[in-house]
């Protein structure tokens, strides 16, 4: 593999070359957006962002701007284009671009959907009515599974642990409507807020639904009750990171006898799930629901489905359900309006017929020779982590050779898929909006269930091909790179390969090194969970992880709140590496072994200005105090400074000194690849 580098780097070059013409068309670096009374060493987010974030305005629709998620929001404005579109034109029956055109619209349809205020989920709440055992409910619950009502039962299909060949079915703990189980145990004045504003939502849906101020306040509290208890059984979101103690595959006979009141063996028959073993991750919460359907009446549990499929469905029904909804969504995120039904519609289309609206969206917008370039620049990649690999004086030479074997088994998947999912079991109804969100979640439902107990198709995509994100699926050990994210500030066609690299190739070099996380690093090349490791290797490897977790737990958001470095373990890893990775990559290319100087910076300076570009957001503050409790992402601030502080060629770019206040000691910065 080695012989043939400098032929792909001659091959790197010519996809990723650059010249002056092409430079001085447009500049990829913000000047004006710099802020230079900060030194780069203090603060090198606030340095290349500090201008642009203390000037700009956040949207009172939205919770955040800028960069990354929230560049979602100009991409949506280019689906909304489509949708405009295609919701106007007389298109063929059962294309896709009617089934798109016909659901958008039935969502746009407010006037309809207003007259019908609560009726579509009157039928359901009768049935609730009408439980009288607990088998009853437990019918219930596994038939509004099958319509994505999900309550006390979370049931799905994805590829076994232990052979990524087969799909089997999982089964996870659930039955909360908080973020995470925390919130309920939490007596912090910002925690409690969130409580008793969760609790008041609850409260204004059974108002909504017809009951008096007290008893909606009393149905509220019972919920809330029920779902504390669930949630005194679940795992902690750090917790859910071991691999190996969230799985646990048993014998359906077996649980039979250890959870007797769920009745597993009829639940399964009314999913339609024919199965004789089940991977039940967190079998703690499955334990405490089978005892809690005996000690919790079913008078209770009826309340708390009732209140859960207000819930699941509130978005759906009218005006003043959608305005309670939003009521305590703002506590969570501080959006202070509500977003357009434009921008809604367009976020449930994308979300319900993603890939028929994807198909649409990559015709009108999306630039095909992006797939070759960025294609060439993930193989470049590939190679520089090949070469740090060999280079590292932590890892035994057998080890390396199977993290090589699994870096270049890594599938690659850009732009959108080879192979488009079908809809054509779906009924759209341009008059029916809630009707079709049923349609839409029985198809989807369906669609799972036939993968139980068949090979795993690894040719699937896990996300929309017009959505701003990428990731890496050990299970399938590939790397994503959607449509959406091959674009500015990641990637584009005339910028020089330093914003490029520092761009999409710092993208690219984190999604390969979630491979190698403390998470990924559990699963060999074929997409098992299987030790490839020596012991002396894997030890070493979990102290060097151990040193992030340390670091990234001082980092501190909103004055108090300090960053969760054990939850956003494998990202922060995956930060670090995908820096260094990239980095070296573009000191591959002819201007990253040059020092030409483009609007006053050198290549090295641009390739580092282009990494905290990327990650240039700003959020509001409550949104910001949910994030850090419950996403496995630092904060933007801290995925630029993190990584930097520890990665040497940006000390020498910058001029980074003892004294600035990012400094690290040369033997005190971590490197694990």
């Amino acid at each position: 593999m080695m012989k043939k580098l400098p032929y792909l780097c001659l091959a790197i070059l010519f996809l990723f070359g650059w010249n002056s013409a092409n430079a001085q068309k447009r500049r990829f670096v913000d000047v004006a957006g710099l802020d230079s009374s900060i030194k780069p060493g203090d603060n090198f987010f606030r340095f290349v962002n500090g201008r642009w974030y203390d000037t700009v305005k956040i949207d009172a629709d939205q919770a955040g701007v800028g960069s990354y998620s929230f560049l979602n929001i100009p991409q949506k404005r280019l689906l909304q284009n489509i949708l405009d579109s295609v919701s106007k034109t007389k298109n063929a029956p059962g294309s896709i671009d009617q089934k798109v055109g016909d659901f958008y619209a039935s969502g746009m349809d407010v006037a309809t959907v207003n007259a019908r205020s609560y009726q579509p989920v009157k039928p359901i709440l009768a049935r609730i009515d009408a439980i009288n055992s607990v088998p009853a409910l437990l019918k219930f619950v596994a038939s509004e599974i099958k319509a994505g009502n999900y309550s006390i039962i979370s049931f799905g299909i994805s590829p076994d642990n232990k052979n990524s060949s087969i799909n089997i079915a999982h089964i996870y703990q659930t039955g909360i409507g908080l973020p995470d189980r925390d919130y309920y145990f939490k007596t912090d004045s910002a925690t409690l807020q969130v409580q008793q504003a969760y609790k008041k939502y609850i409260a204004s849906l059974f108002r909504l639904t017809g009951s008096t101020a007290a008893v909606a306040a009393k149905n509220a509290e019972i919920a809330y009750s029920v779902e504390k208890q669930n949630a005194a059984s679940h795992k902690t979101n750090i917790e859910l990171r071991d691999v190996n103690a969230n799985f646990n595959k048993m014998a359906v006979n077996a649980m039979v006898k250890k959870q007797p009141n769920i009745g597993w063996a009829a639940l399964l028959a009314n999913l339609g799930a024919k199965t004789d073993t089940i991977d039940v991750a967190q079998p703690a919460y499955y334990n405490k629901l089978s005892a809690a359907l005996k000690t919790v009446p079913l008078a209770s549990w009826k309340i708390y489905l009732k209140a859960n499929t207000l819930q699941n469905y509130a978005e759906t029904l009218s005006k003043p359900f959608t305005d309670a909804t939003f009521e305590f969504n703002k506590v969570l995120t501080g959006q202070g309006k509500q977003k357009t039904r434009m921008q809604v519609m367009t976020e449930k289309v994308d979300g319900y017929l993603g890939q028929a609206l994807g198909q649409i969206y990559v015709k009108r917008y999306f630039n095909e020779g992006a797939k070759k370039r960025v294609l060439a620049l993930v193989n470049n990649l590939q190679k520089s982590f090949e070469n740090r690999i060999n280079n590292l004086d932590w890892m035994s030479d057998s080890t390396k050779v199977k993290a090589k074997e699994k870096l270049y088994a890594i599938t690659k998947k850009l732009g959108y898929p080879d192979k488009w999912r079908s809809y054509d079991k779906v009924q759209i109804n341009r008059g029916k909006y809630f009707e079709n969100i049923l349609s839409l979640n029985q198809n989807d439902y369906q669609f799972q269930l036939a993968k139980l107990n068949k090979p795993v198709d690894k040719s699937e995509w896990g996300t929309t091909p017009s959505t701003v994100t990428a990731y890496y699926n050990p299970s399938y050990n590939e790397v994503v790179f959607p449509a959406g994210i091959l674009q500015y500030p990641y990637f584009d066609f005339e910028a020089d390969d330093a914003i490029n690299y520092g761009g999409i190739g710092m993208v690219i070099g984190h999604e390969l090194t979630h491979a190698f996380d403390d998470q990924g690093a559990q699963f060999d090349k074929d997409g098992n969970v299987k030790n490839w490791w020596t012991k002396e290797d894997y030890e070493k490897f979990k102290a060097k992880t151990k040193q992030v977790v340390d670091l990234y737990s001082t980092f501190t958001v909103l004055d108090t709140v300090h960053v969760k470095g054990a939850l956003t373990l494998g990202e922060n890893t995956a930060d670090n590496g995908g820096i260094a990775i990239a980095f070296d990559a573009f000191k591959m290319t002819e201007q990253g072994k040059g020092n030409e100087k483009i609007d006053g910076f050198t290549p090295d300076q641009r390739f580092f200005l282009s990494i905290a570009r990327i990650w240039r957001v700003k959020t509001r503050d409550a949104f910001m105090r949910t994030y850090v409790n419950n996403n496995p992402h630092s904060p933007a601030t801290w995925r630029v400074n993190g990584p930097l502080m520890n990665f040497g060629p940006f000390y020498k770019a910058f001029n980074v000194q003892p004294g600035d206040k990012n400094y690290k000691a040369e033997a005190q910065r971590i490197k694990i690849w």
